[in-house]
């Protein structure tokens, strides 16, 4: 009588086992401590290059943008800029395929081109599959307005990475094909300062 209970109750177990819900390891993406921004990869890196671009500036941020900027930042990449901040400055313009004047405020560190950008279009993360994925890059369509109406259009791409629930700005890659334009990434550059 026994064996028969168990038979019967076995596969009812083994069903009600399968309905167990289990929390798959690549939803544990650690956390964070900082504020962030709400929104997905794209809409997130679109946020930060129009608020780069309304604040204004250029080189590496002060302590007050970097403080704005703290929400949109990685750890990892905000550290990184407090550290280029309290080392010495040194202007790295004399090799024209690195940023030009990083240490002494000169230069968009955030884009290819020297003078910045004046507007950015992130392109739609909504083309990666995956999900789940806890690092993306995504290209940015930078344009610059001259005087007189000329602009100069290039891309590069932003690396967002998930902190927590929170998308983040991890690092730029410059790949604009531009006469004196940066090349590398930023973390290059505040590495090679």
């Amino acid at each position: 009588m026994k064996k028969k209970i168990l038979a019967a109750a076995l596969p009812l177990a083994l069903m009600l086992s399968a309905c167990t819900t289990v929390e798959p390891a690549y939803k544990d993406i650690g956390s964070r401590t900082a504020p962030c921004i709400d929104g997905g990869p794209d809409s997130v890196a679109q946020q930060f290059f129009d608020f780069r671009i309304k604040q204004g500036g250029s080189g590496l941020p002060n302590s007050s943008q970097l403080a704005a900027y703290r929400p949109y930042l990685s750890t990892g990449l905000y550290d990184a800029l407090l550290k280029a901040q309290s080392q010495p400055k040194v202007d790295i313009a004399a090799s024209p395929n690195e940023k030009a004047g990083v240490g002494s405020g000169d230069g968009d560190v955030f884009s290819s081109l020297f003078d910045g950008p004046t507007s950015a279009s992130v392109d739609s993360a909504s083309t990666i599959p995956n999900t789940d994925a806890r690092n993306i890059p995504l290209r940015i369509t930078f344009t610059h307005d001259k005087e007189k109406g000329a602009s100069t259009t290039w891309k590069d791409e932003v690396l967002m990475v998930r902190e927590g629930k929170c998308w983040t700005v991890d690092d730029v890659r410059y790949m604009a094909d531009l006469d004196f334009a940066s090349s590398g990434t930023l973390r290059q550059v505040l590495e090679n300062q």
